[in-house]
């Protein structure tokens, strides 16, 4: 046994039942051996989620790591929106990992590594240093592919239930229920959260990377 296994198989764990189902007696029984084991390679559950991040992104960099493309001049953005949309497919083999990647305090090295590639495809693009820093406050977690949510009308589907609830809020909250209303999800367990849809995420992206092109123009 290794840590690398023991994050591996928690990992595979959160990927079939959900972060709620990773414990560390949960995760000795699938490695086969005594809980206190598992103390030998991580401290306590805090560690192993710190783990799981830096194996994730770890996952990420790789990915990105093989886009090959120039970012130079205009071509920054679509090199940066590649790289983007590449580190969101990863999570979205990992649709618990933005909710533990928010929750972390300790400082991930692949997570600033990841940062790292993506300024300096900004820096080749011809942002300063000090437009890349209000690029990425600007980006917030959507540099590393995912968005949080807004609202968070829970677990449930869109259901006739549902929007009688709407219904009842509607003299008190007319424009907020219209708008759910509106917009209201089929499939939210199909992304990465009820808003962060794929659509809404390339749209809010493209708005964000259009805006910061017209700002690297003004350096």
């Amino acid at each position: 046994m290794s840590r690398i296994r023991v994050l591996s198989t928690a990992i595979g764990l959160a990927d079939e039942g959900g972060i709620e189902s990773l414990t560390m007696r949960r995760l000795a029984e699938l490695l086969g051996v005594e809980a206190m084991s598992l103390y030998h390679h991580v401290a306590n559950k805090e560690d192993v989620l710190d783990g799981v991040v830096d194996v994730i992104v770890g996952e990420i960099n790789e990915v990105v790591g093989r886009i090959d493309v120039s970012a130079a001049g205009a071509a920054w953005q679509q090199a940066v929106r590649r790289r983007i949309l590449a580190a969101r497919e990863v999570l979205l083999r990992h649709k618990w990992a933005p909710g533990v990647i928010q929750t972390r305090t300790n400082t991930s090295q692949a997570v600033l590594r990841y940062y790292d590639g993506l300024l300096g495809l900004m820096r080749e693009g011809g942002f300063s240093y000090d437009q890349t820093h209000h690029a990425l406050h600007v980006l917030g977690s959507r540099a590393l592919g995912f968005t949080q949510e807004l609202f968070d009308p829970g677990d449930g589907p869109v259901d006739a239930e549902a929007m009688a609830a709407l219904d009842a809020m509607s003299e008190a909250l007319p424009n907020l229920v219209g708008m759910l209303r509106e917009v209201a999800h089929d499939d939210p367990d199909s992304t990465l959260g009820w808003c962060d849809d794929q659509f809404e995420f390339e749209f809010a992206l493209d708005l964000i990377l259009d805006g910061l092109d017209r700002l690297r123009e003004t350096a």
